[in-house]
């Protein structure tokens, strides 16, 4: 079996208190210069934020640098400053373009930043698309946030960073091709393996000199997709690694194997419950391989007559320029001539500016809107569920993970009301989940992934999962493999030396940039809404106005004694 360390057991002698330096700044000259060093500044005890720092005696890299997403406690973080000095990193690794990893690069670049951003050629096509419009994102919901500001009397706040900033960071992007060696660093070799995940997406493999001179591999995996894909190609990896950094979104998660056929047929049984002569059905779906899929199977089962002919409304000005991109690339998809021409269906509508998306809301009949942000934190689904989760006759399909303290994982859980801009609404929508269309690899497909990667006496770091996902995850692989590496779980901020004898804990000097139990986990700006919420109910329920002035009365009561 194979022994799993969490983060509480940290040796007796090494404060709790952890500084976020990296490790050359803790020991110029002297340990770091000879020992490489990896640092975990996102991604850890959480699904988004991925941000990895890897020093060696060749320089400094990260790998992926991405947008925290969640509850607004975790989102702070994309506004501080970031655990390391921009300017002293060489460069950055990128595995794929999802902003929760890639979504920070432009504020780094702003920071100070000067190196190259190496990474696939379909990655940075997509970035070219998915960053400006982060900035823009960014843009607006501050203005928004500062109009509200000025009514309240709060002080003013600054974008993470802008459209502008994102278009200048483009220029640093260096493409290089799947399974091809190259060295951003002196010492130092490179090469990107098919992730599977969307398009261009990678692991990355990276060989560099170790603490005893001899060669020391490690191997990121990214986001791994499932073992059958839709659209991308099967994905490819070394084997023989000495360091192991897996991904775990769904270490939790056994899915059933499913065909086309049966995902189809699944999918059509969701929009045909859905179908009312008013009704609307409700996609939120990630911009970038996800919409297209929903796309080409709803278009196919159109064409089959399995589904009557609808409308499907894709209203994301991201998700169609991401479409152009896939459009480009359609040669390196599985069967890219079937998706080309099912994106280019008559029934297929894109709403690119803003009264384009309102009129949605005004059309008669069935319709079929598939709108980002997946998760519904942000973007023009948004809009949609503001104007329709009220209504019985429209149903709200997720369609991939919902992270904790999103208005999605809210939807999931079975909320009966949450609040929107400041509003309540009350959930009257049917709320469905469909996972056929993740582009994660399940527990069992990352447990197998990770044994086959042969990490004989090595170390495996489980990264980029809620707590749940990470604990199975561990015990899957502990019953594959026997005997097996030593597993880590790390924590926000957290640094290990990779010597030789095995990854060692550094010893911090500052606290973390966020207490580890607030990580992965609702904060105080859920359960403050979810309170206004529960005392609405009861105020509704109760019946008279004697009655609320009572509930009112020991609500006060509580405030006073606090």
């Amino acid at each position: 079996m194979s022994k799993t360390v969490w983060r509480s057991d940290r040796p007796s002698h090494l404060s709790a208190d952890r500084s976020y330096r990296s490790a050359r700044l803790l020991c110029p000259g002297h340990e770091a210069s000879m020992t490489p060093s990896l640092h975990f500044h996102g991604a850890a005890g959480t699904v988004t934020g991925s941000c990895a720092l890897l020093e060696t005696s060749g320089g400094r890299m990260l790998i992926d640098c991405g947008m925290f997403q969640g509850s607004k406690t975790l989102k702070g973080l994309n506004y501080i400053p970031f655990p390391f000095r921009p300017e002293s990193v060489d460069c950055v690794l990128l595995t794929h373009a999802h902003i929760d990893h890639s979504g920070l690069i432009p504020k780094l670049v702003r920071d100070g930043f000067n190196g190259p951003v190496y990474a696939t050629w379909g990655t940075i096509d997509l970035c070219g698309v998915m960053l400006p419009d982060s900035g823009h994102i960014q843009e607006a919901e501050v203005e928004m946030l500062n109009q509200r500001n000025r009514r309240r009397g709060r002080p003013q706040v600054t974008p993470i960073y802008t459209a502008a900033d994102a278009e200048a960071t483009l220029t640093a992007f260096r493409a290089e091709e799947y399974e091809n060696w190259f060295e951003p660093l002196a010492g130092v070799r490179v090469r990107f393996w098919n992730a599977g995940h969307i398009l261009g997406s990678a692991s990355i493999e990276i060989e560099l000199a170790g603490e005893d001179g001899r060669p020391l591999r490690l191997l990121f995996s990214g986001d791994l997709g499932p073992d059958v894909g839709m659209l991308q190609s099967e994905r490819r990896s070394p084997t023989d690694i000495d360091v192991l950094v897996c991904e775990a979104t769904y270490g939790d998660v056994d899915r059933p194997a499913i065909t086309p056929e049966a995902r189809r047929e699944h999918l059509a049984s969701e929009v045909r419950q859905a179908m009312t002569p008013q009704g609307i059905l409700i996609v939120p779906a990630f911009a970038v391989e996800r919409t297209q899929e929903l796309i080409v199977d709803l278009v196919t089962l159109m064409e089959h007559g399995t589904l009557p002919l609808s409308p499907i409304y894709l209203d994301s000005p991201l998700a169609i320029r991401a479409t152009d991109v896939f459009l480009r690339h359609h040669a390196a998809l599985d069967d890219g001539p079937s998706f080309a021409r099912a994106l280019r269906s008559t029934q297929v509508h894109f709403a690119e500016t803003a009264d384009q998306s309102r009129a949605i809301d005004d059309a008669g009949g069935f319709r079929i809107v598939i709108a980002a942000s997946g998760m519904c934190d942000a973007g023009r689904v948004r809009h949609h569920l503001k104007h329709h989760l009220w209504n019985p006759a429209a149903t709200v399909l997720l369609t991939g993970f919902q992270a904790q303290g999103t208005l999605g994982r809210l939807l999931q859980e079975g909320a009966k009301a949450v609040r929107i801009q400041g509003e309540e609404l009350r959930v009257r929508a049917r709320i469905r989940m469909i996972e056929d269309y993740s582009g994660h690899a399940d527990g069992p497909e990352l447990a197998q992934w990770i044994a086959d990667r042969r990490p004989d006496g090595g170390a495996v770091f489980l990264t980029h999962g809620e707590r749940p996902a990470l604990a199975a995850l561990a015990e899957r692989v502990g019953h594959l493999l026997d005997p097996s590496p030593t597993m880590l779980r790390p924590q926000i901020d957290d640094g290990y030396w990779l010597r030789s004898t095995g990854p060692e804990l550094i010893p911090m000097a500052q606290r973390p940039r966020i207490r580890p139990e607030a990580v992965g986990t609702p904060d105080w700006h859920n359960e403050r809404a979810r309170l206004l919420l529960d005392l609405d109910a009861r105020l509704e329920a109760a019946g008279h106005d004697v009655a609320r002035s009572a509930v009112l009365h020991r609500l006060r009561r509580t405030l006073d004694e606090g």
